[in-house]
């Protein structure tokens, strides 16, 4: 099942420049897999050594924040659309 994902500025230099990708995958988990098969390298970048999701990346399924849905459990259906934005700091 394709899902359409929608890639970060400071990602696009592993997916060779493409701002939207498509990947298949039953869950966010499983996208993740797969969009590190297609573009080695971007797994490591969203997910730490215990293979939770990094703090500072925030991911989105049809714009609802998976950490208030199932977090990498999220399923996904055909047509979906992910976002995966980093986290902006700033302030004082």
């Amino acid at each position: 099942m394709p899902v359409l994902v929608r890639i970060p500025t400071p990602l696009r230099s592993i997916t060779k420049g493409q701002s939207e990708v498509q990947a298949t995958g039953d869950t966010v988990a499983g996208l993740v897999d797969d969009l590190d098969r297609q573009f080695p390298g971007l797994r490591e970048r969203l997910v730490d050594e215990s293979g939770e999701l990094r703090r500072f990346i925030n991911i989105y399924v049809n714009e609802e924040d998976i950490r208030f849905l199932q977090s990498k459990k999220t399923a996904l259906k055909d047509g979906d659309q992910v976002s995966i934005v980093p986290a902006i700091a700033g302030g004082r």
